[in-house]
């Protein structure tokens, strides 16, 4: 018996692996670029949007009037913070916010693909640009005296001047104005941001144990906002109502057939203009093989997902194979 003789698995040099990503980007680009040119207005839009929220929380800050801290039982059951921790719960939201990010993108690199990225983006901002106005609306009319530290009364940044000129309020003061910034309180954004991320993978991520760790990451992320005092306990629970409630009427409104079908020949054939004669909807029937068209002689064509039809004006059964042949 001859000797066996272990060897080492052979290493893919660098550079082809290399070629293989940028290769893989150049595809999906091609794949996604129809795309953004039809959606790319909206897009704009709601990235624009956050912008004007972050006007609105400023124009919150001018509002607001420091006063005693409302009872909060949520304030009562968590142990707080202090100051010197605050950094826990932005840590939180950074690595959700940015981890999202990151995969909305990832297909550009690696070939698991369950989603276009155009319309994730598109369903994310139709979303945030809902609830966002929802918030602007919710803390303008009422104003709570802020439970954070700098918003308490005594703080020199508790209250604003008067701005003497529109770009004091247009400019923001970023991003000192942001990051201490009061009155913005009836929802928490950032448990609106963070709900979203968190819903959208739940959805059409692909790891069942991501998504379990995710869950448990945003409660995580709710429990610290409260404890280190920057909203009261009721505008993350109403974040938590508005954010699930909407998730469902969006993904309802906004309903995109071709957001999980990413098979070869769809590749193909979508995105499509809307300019063509056929819509998506036809395409979708001819790609799975139940469309009446077919070149305009009105038969049934051969489906590419190996189902067996019948063929109303034979009395015979159409075997069809996976490979097409009968």
């Amino acid at each position: 018996m001859p000797p066996y003789v272990a060897r080492e698995a052979s290493k893919v040099p660098f550079y082809k692996t290399f070629y293989e990503i940028y290769r893989r980007i150049v595809m999906e680009t091609i794949v996604e670029w129809p795309l953004l040119l039809e959606k790319w207005r909206f897009l704009l839009f709601g990235l624009v949007f956050q912008y004007f929220h972050g006007v609105a929380a400023r124009i919150a800050h001018y509002l607001h009037r420091p006063g005693p801290i409302l009872h909060d039982l949520g304030f009562d059951l968590l142990p707080e913070l202090g100051p010197e921790k605050a950094w826990i719960s932005e840590t939180v939201f950074t690595f959700i916010f940015t981890t999202f990010v990151l995969w909305t993108f990832h297909p550009f690199v690696f070939n698991n693909k369950r989603f276009y990225t155009v319309y994730l983006w598109y369903r994310v901002l139709a979303m945030l640009v809902i609830a966002q106005t929802m918030r602007i609306v919710s803390f303008l009319v009422t104003q709570l005296p802020g439970p954070n530290y700098h918003c308490r009364e005594g703080s020199a940044a508790a209250t604003l001047d008067p701005p003497k000129h529109i770009s004091e309020v247009l400019l923001l003061n970023f991003p000192y104005g942001v990051i201490y910034g009061c009155g913005d309180l009836i929802f928490s954004s950032h448990m609106t941001f963070a709900l979203t991320f968190v819903h959208t993978y739940a959805r059409y991520g692909s790891k069942t144990w991501i998504k379990r760790a995710a869950w448990v990451l945003v409660v995580v992320q709710s429990l610290l906002i409260v404890a280190s005092r920057k909203h009261y306990t009721v505008d993350v629970v109403i974040a938590w109502f508005v954010v699930i409630l909407l998730f469902n009427y969006v993904g309802r409104k906004f309903y995109d057939p071709e957001l999980m079908d990413r098979s070869p020949l769809r590749d193909q054939i979508l995105p499509m203009n809307r300019k063509d004669g056929r819509n998506k909807d036809e395409m979708q029937k001819m790609v799975n093989g139940n469309s009446g068209y077919a070149g305009g002689d009105g038969r049934q064509r051969t489906p590419t997902n190996g189902k067996i039809l019948d063929d109303e004006r034979s009395p015979k059964t159409l075997e069809v194979l996976v490979n097409g042949s009968l």
